[in-house]
């Protein structure tokens, strides 16, 4: 007789995943732990969405909520300027009104507070998820950040992070960290220009080349005798009853016994049907890579401008903005010269007029900060996305917690806050 799981199903012995990116292909590889078989489908390819040319940030430590009480001091004035680090473009759409609204709502200190203290536990086990990643083959390592250093002209325009790192502490994450001087952070890291007054250098934190690993993941879930279809883009799931049947716009149809649903800003096409009412609103970022004098040890972050910059190979990888547009719109050269005039006279040596990889991906954000994790309204459909900014740190841990709930059917207390039917 078939196991069954907790809630009254036989265990899952095929599973479709939609989306091949971090959180997609984590979820793959973990429930390849429990044995079962898998078919990744991605209306792209392997790392096509936000997986690629973001920060590529490993930092469980400064994993926070994205609707905070900051985003509020912006203004509205602040946030409709196409060269601030947070844009909203003007309009009328209610889908994206609904989501600002509720952003909105979530960015006070309490909810924040609450959003935090969710996050902490499954912020715990994120580096060793990719532990296990890397134990159980992938082919690709995880770097320690020798430096992790968060720079700002003065010592008033830190006070910003260093009280949100009380908070984080408050709500129970660890993070280790030194308050330095400007010319202590330059000792450590040479590429910061004498515009930068003071510092915050980040213990314990990693660092990897997105795309690099992603791929890599994707090798090992091949490898162990998983399907990964390029080019299959879902249009429709449907619960039979019996199983799962998965139809592409290229023609192909399948019957599986369960679906993950981790198809990042467009989570909501498919999951709505299945009850899943939160709105889940593109949050785009871009990215460019620069040769620079001296390549840093580690990821440099200006955290008043909102930029983050990440060592890739020989170069420099910039990385910033929150723009809230469609997630198939058009790369906007007005971000990537608005991040490019913001890093300029904070970096030294770096060509920031010769740039290669202008990159722009869509980041899902909720309007609580949480990401929606768990089984909709069908125990069949599963839904893994929403992270918004924290989708590669929080990726694995993902992948690992939710495949545990679909082979036993139980509860994963770790992930009861991001219940995709909250």
């Amino acid at each position: 007789m078939a196991p069954i799981t907790a809630a009254g199903l036989p265990v899952p012995q095929r599973v479709a995943v939609v989306g091949a990116g971090m959180v997609g292909l984590s979820t793959a590889w973990f429930l390849q732990e429990h044995g079962v078989e898998v078919t990744v489908l991605d209306r792209e390819g392997v790392a096509a969405g936000s997986s690629w040319g973001n920060a590529g940030w490993l930092t469980p430590g400064i994993a926070t909520p994205l609707p905070e009480p900051a985003v509020l001091k912006y203004g509205l004035r602040a946030v409709l300027s196409p060269s601030s680090p947070v844009y909203v473009p003007p309009s009328a759409d209610p889908k994206f009104l609904k989501f600002v609204t509720g952003f909105t709502k979530n960015s006070t200190m309490k909810q924040w507070k609450k959003a935090m203290g969710s996050l902490v536990p499954v912020n715990d086990l994120s580096l060793e998820s990719f532990d296990l990643l890397r134990d159980g083959g992938v082919q690709a390592e995880t770097r320690e950040a020798k430096s992790f250093l968060a720079s700002y002209r003065t010592e008033a325009e830190r006070a910003t992070l260093l009280e949100e790192i009380e908070h984080i502490h408050a709500a129970g994450q660890d993070i280790e960290f030194d308050a330095l001087t400007g010319d202590q952070a330059r000792a450590i890291e040479p590429s910061l220009s004498d515009e930068i007054g003071s510092a915050i250098l980040l213990k314990g934190q990693r660092f990897i080349d997105p795309g690099t690993y992603v791929h890599a993941l994707a090798d090992s879930v091949k490898a162990r005798g998983g399907k990964i279809m390029d080019a299959a883009t879902v249009a429709d799931i449907r619960d039979t009853g019996a199983g799962v049947v998965v139809t592409t716009a290229e023609g192909s149809v399948e019957e599986f016994d369960a679906a993950v649903l981790a198809t990042g800003a467009w989570l909501g096409k498919l999951a709505r049907q299945f009850g899943v009412k939160n709105v889940v609103q593109a949050g785009r970022g871009y990215s460019f890579s620069v040769a620079i004098d001296h390549v840093p040890n580690g990821p440099v972050y200006f955290p008043a401008q909102r930029v983050a910059c990440t060592p890739i190979g020989d170069r420099l990888r910039v990385a910033g903005m929150m723009e809230f547009r469609k997630p198939e719109a058009a790369l906007d050269q007005r971000r990537i010269r608005a991040i490019a005039e913001a890093a300029r006279p904070l970096l030294r040596g770096a060509d920031l007029d010769n740039r290669q990889d202008e990159w722009v991906g869509s980041r899902p954000c909720t309007v609580d900060g949480l990401p929606l994790i768990g089984a909709t309204k069908s125990p069949r459909v599963f839904a893994a996305g929403g992270h918004g900014m924290w989708g590669i740190t929080l990726g694995p841990v993902t992948g690992r917690l939710l495949a545990e709930t679909m082979v036993t059917g139980k509860q994963v207390e770790q992930l009861k806050p991001f219940d995709p039917m909250r």
